[in-house]
Order: C-alpha cells, then sequence, then structure tokens
C-alpha cells in the first residue's frame, strides 16, 4: 500500500520540487562545470557529487529523480553553502538538496535509505525539543545513560551543566539573553506559530508516526 502511494506521486516530483522556493533559487543556469563538486567537502569523503545532482534535476526525469530520493545520496551533504560562494552562475546545489530532501520526506520515499531513516529519530529528539523546549538540543534531555556516545565526560558535562552553562556565557533556566534560558510565554508562542506556518511541526509528527 505504501509502495502504490508513491508510485501514484511519481508524476508529482517535479511539481513538488518546484514548490520549494529553494529549488527555483538554486537551480538558476546551471552549466555543469563541477565546481561545486570540486570544492565540496563531502565529495571529498563520500560517493557525493552535486553537479550529478543537479543534472538528475534538470532532466525532470521522474524516475531518475525517485531513486536520487530513495538514496542516501541527498543526505550527505552538510549545508556549508560553499557551492553557492563558488558557482559562476550563482547556483546553490545546496538548497536543491533541501528542496530534495522535503519531498523525499512528503513522499515517504526517505525510509528506502539508511540516512534517510535517521530523520525519524531526528524527528524524535529535535523536532521533540523544538515542540515542547523550543530548543533543538536542550541539555537537560541529553540524558547520559539514554546517549552512551556522549562518552564519560559528557556525564561530568551534564552533573555541573548549570554551573558550567552560566560560566560559559549563557543563563540556565533565567530569564533574559543567554543559551539556555528560560523562554518567555509569548517567544515561545511565536517560535510554535513559525513552526507551524512553515509546515514544521506537520512534518514533524509525519515522522514520528511514519513506519
Amino acid at each position: 500500500m505504501h509502495r502504490e502511494n508513491m508510485q501514484t506521486q511519481m508524476k508529482d516530483y517535479i511539481k513538488l520540487l518546484k514548490e520549494d522556493f529553494r529549488f527555483e533559487e538554486g537551480l538558476k543556469a546551471c552549466m555543469n562545470c563541477g565546481v561545486c563538486t570540486a570544492i565540496c567537502p563531502a565529495a571529498a569523503v563520500f560517493d557525493y557529487d552535486p553537479r550529478k545532482i543537479c543534472q538528475i534535476v534538470q532532466k525532470q526525469n521522474n524516475e531518475m529523480l525517485e531513486e536520487l530520493m530513495s538514496s542516501d545520496t541527498i543526505w550527505l551533504c552538510g549545508q556549508c553553502i560553499g557551492c553557492r560562494t563558488r558557482c559562476p552562475r550563482n547556483n546553490t546545489p545546496g538548497y536543491i538538496i533541501l528542496a530534495l530532501r522535503k519531498v523525499s520526506m512528503q513522499t515517504g520515499l526517505y525510509l528506502r535509505s539508511t540516512e534517510g531513516r535517521k530523520q525519524k529519530k531526528i524527528a524524535d529528539t529535535v523536532g521533540k525539543n523544538l515542540l515542547t523546549k523550543g530548543y533543538c538540543v536542550d541539555m537537560d534531555l541529553v540524558i547520559p545513560e539514554k546517549h552512551p556516545e556522549q562518552g564519560p565526560v559528557w556525564e561530568w558535562v551534564y552533573n555541573n551543566r548549570e554551573s558550567i552553562c552560566n560560566r560559559l556565557g549563557g543563563n540556565y533556566h533565567k530569564e533574559g539573553p543567554g543559551a539556555q534560558r528560560k523562554l518567555d510565554e509569548k517567544t515561545f508562542k511565536e517560535m510554535q506559530s513559525i513552526i507551524e506556518i512553515t509546515g514544521g511541526r506537520e512534518m514533524i509528527k509525519k515522522l514520528q508516526n511514519e513506519e
């Protein structure tokens, strides 16, 4: 059933991509010179080629787009946006990647790749943090027992987070400016409104509930 739904949406990939302003802004007049790939940090480490991605998008071939959005490839970009600063035509492959990721999540194609499925974990952690705390990462929620990958140093940081945060210029759970500050009700409501209007809440809930 899930596969059938994705197949019926195949004809809409280009339409969905063009609905994202980042797609139009990212691909203005690509001549496939390859400068983006030459300066891309991810290309030096992974099997990742921004130029090829631009080629696929330019062809507007739905089958090729589905294969691309079902792969790990679109999740390898680190969003440094170095491609924008070097492109002779002012294209931004990094923006195209963001549009591809959004459509991949909208259509469920992200579930086909290892890197894509990690978005569910991000929705369960970062997404939940945003909706409940107003922070992407809240120190209180990175509990050492649940995040052993942080190592023994983090356990010490966690246990002394208030004093450390304040010594580094933060404002732990207090009103006023500073990292880890307590968000006042007005600010929190404004943030939630932004998340709602931009479709963030809907996307987070979708990823959390999808199998």
